[in-house]
């Protein structure tokens, strides 16, 4: 009482309020880590999952193309001839149209007899390739360069080496298959890139064995995509086999050079990114345990020098025996920048409203708060999967950066960063909300779906470069955007595809004039390059595609595929 007795009224009226003021600013700031942590969880937790899924997408575009590519060499059923000098026009047509299927990068397809005889054929690009031949077991390959499906070859020209087809694994794994099989991942000796190749049995009119056709498939693309994924400063995303052996990563090679100058093959666990090992070592704890990586999941774990790390990992699987695993790891101090020193701000705050009035320290504790609570909803929705919830915090500190950073990841997640139009999964989400609502509402209105692929858009990368190929995506996008209507929507599906979603039409029949006015639009001149250069009669289209709901499908997935398949017969009725 002694101590209460000597203070002054200005210090009695000063000191309990210092007091309350500075309790609320640590109780502000205990309240603004703990949303903010809150937040990072959500916000990471929904980052990993799309990052996971991007790279699962990108390993299933990279391989899908290739059993496409064996059924145009040797359609299912399809008898295997006697010999292969005996079919050698029919089988050079089939492999040329399989390697224009997806030239990169099934860009070889090759077959093997069981007589020792080899077929191949190498395409350099869209109008030259090479054949690889060999007539008799005994006898070297020959090779012979050609242009254009029906071109000449010129004189063949013999291989010192003797090639004997049927001692190569892609043959002994395709005899010993059924079915589809995926060799072991090897080193390229020339390219020292990575490569699988995907192997098929072929046999003949009375079901015996014939002969193998394979293609190889370069992982090049696929390491390029992972190292040039947007992460953190210091995550790491990388994809291996279950036995460890790195096939991408973000962080380091694939790849290592002897002591002999040979390259060997990198397990993840002799990587030099301490991350990346540990990473692994979590993902072998947890199957070790009995876990299953059946999809897409999420942990967190302690990583190098004790710091917190999200982990994200999932599994690519087909029929044909492809088994991978994507893992991604993120330091949780990457996502929780600025949540620190903004605790540390607000505190300040708290106490500067201390020295001012009781008014400003209300003031800044509900606008910290409300804003706050206006981010952590908002990273809800999105973790629920709703991209296009508004934000409405606009402010110029730690917590505005927050903001902004949220509000570029909505929007780069659900824009093509290229053409400013929407993604692919942006389209998806928009088509199935189409459905769902058409059904909770009975409303009678249809819509369709327009798949659009450019044509002859590949001659202008290699004319003008992949900058005037951007250019040009850019320009059709604007296009297809000025021609849509508010109510309608535009988004790039990949590479030079795009989709259109056309709402409230009343019958196919306006569908169908739709799709042509898109088409006529896509062979308007363009402006990005110089388009009669190039040695196409100086036609530059679009081939459109058109699936109608519900009368062609009654989900996003099936209408796509329907107007993909429409696409691609309509593409290639053009050829004929």
């Amino acid at each position: 009482m002694k101590l209460f007795s000597c203070l002054s009224l200005r210090q009695w009226l000063t000191l309990p309020y210092i007091a309350l003021v500075l309790g609320v600013a640590v109780l502000i700031g205990a309240l603004s880590y703990r949303t903010g942590s809150q937040t990072v969880d959500t916000i990471a937790n929904h980052l990993l999952l799309e990052t996971v899924a991007r790279i699962g997408q990108a390993v299933d575009r990279h391989v899908v193309g290739s059993a496409a590519v064996l059924e145009a060499a040797f359609p299912n059923g399809m008898a295997a001839p006697d010999s292969i000098d005996a079919d050698l026009p029919a089988l050079r047509t089939r492999f040329w149209i399989a390697t224009s299927l997806h030239i990169d990068p099934n860009n070889y397809v090759y077959y093997g007899t069981q007589r020792g005889q080899f077929f191949g054929l190498w395409r350099f690009n869209l109008e030259d390739a090479e054949l690889r031949v060999k007539f008799q077991a005994d006898r070297p390959r020959q090779r012979s360069r050609f242009s254009g499906i029906n071109g000449t070859p010129t004189a063949p020209t013999f291989e010192q080496k003797m090639y004997e087809p049927r001692e190569r694994p892609w043959y002994k794994s395709g005899e010993n298959n059924l079915s589809h099989t995926w060799t072991s991942i090897y080193i390229d000796f020339s390219s020292a890139e990575l490569v699988a190749t995907r192997a098929r049995r072929v046999l003949d009119s009375h079901g015996r064995f014939q002969g193998v056709v394979a293609t190889d498939l370069s992982l090049k693309r696929l390491n390029d995509f992972v190292r040039k994924l947007s992460l953190s400063d210091h995550a790491v995303a990388f994809i291996i086999e279950p036995d460890g052996k790195l096939i991408a990563s973000s962080r380091s090679p694939n790849t290592a050079i002897q002591a002999d100058g040979s390259n060997a093959r990198i397990s993840v666990a002799d990587s030099d990114n301490a991350l990346q090992r540990v990473a692994y070592t979590q993902m072998q704890r947890f199957v070790a345990a009995g876990n299953k990586i059946e999809g897409a999941i999420t942990q967190r774990f302690t990583g190098p020098n004790d710091e917190m790390v999200e982990l994200a990992l999932d599994r690519v699987r087909d029929a044909a025996g492809l088994d991978w695993v994507i893992v991604v790891a993120v330091p949780r101090s990457d996502f929780m920048q600025g949540v620190t020193a903004n605790v540390q701000r607000t505190i300040l705050i708290g106490v500067l409203g201390a020295l001012a009035a009781v008014a400003l320290g209300l003031s800044i504790l509900g606008w910290v708060v409300r804003d706050i609570k206006r981010l952590t909803l908002a990273a809800q929705e999105v973790g629920e999967g709703r991209l296009e919830v508004p934000l409405e915090v606009f402010r110029n500190d730690e917590i505005g950066t927050l903001a902004n950073t949220f509000r570029h990841m909505q929007h780069r997640l659900r824009t093509d960063m290229l053409t400013g139009l929407g993604n692919r999964d942006v389209m998806i989400r928009s088509i199935t909300s189409r459905i769902e609502k058409a059904r909770r509402t009975g409303d009678s209105m249809s819509f369709a779906v327009l798949f659009v692929d450019l044509n002859n858009f590949k001659l202008i990368n290699d004319r003008f470069g992949h900058d005037a190929g951007d250019r040009v995506l850019m320009e059709i996008g604007n296009r297809l955007l000025k021609a849509s209507r508010n109510c309608d929507r535009v988004a790039r599906y990949a590479g030079d595809e795009f989709l259109l979603m056309i709402n409230d039409i009343p019958s196919r029949q306006v569908a169908e004039q739709i799709r042509l006015h898109v088409e006529e639009l896509l062979r308007e001149p363009l402006q990005s390059v110089d388009l009669p250069s190039l040695a196409v009669d100086g036609q530059f289209s679009g081939s459109v595609g058109m699936a109608f709901y519900p009368d062609d499908g009654d989900n996003a997935d099936e209408l796509i595929k329907r107007s993909d398949h429409d696409m691609f017969e309509r593409k290639r009725a053009l050829r004929v």
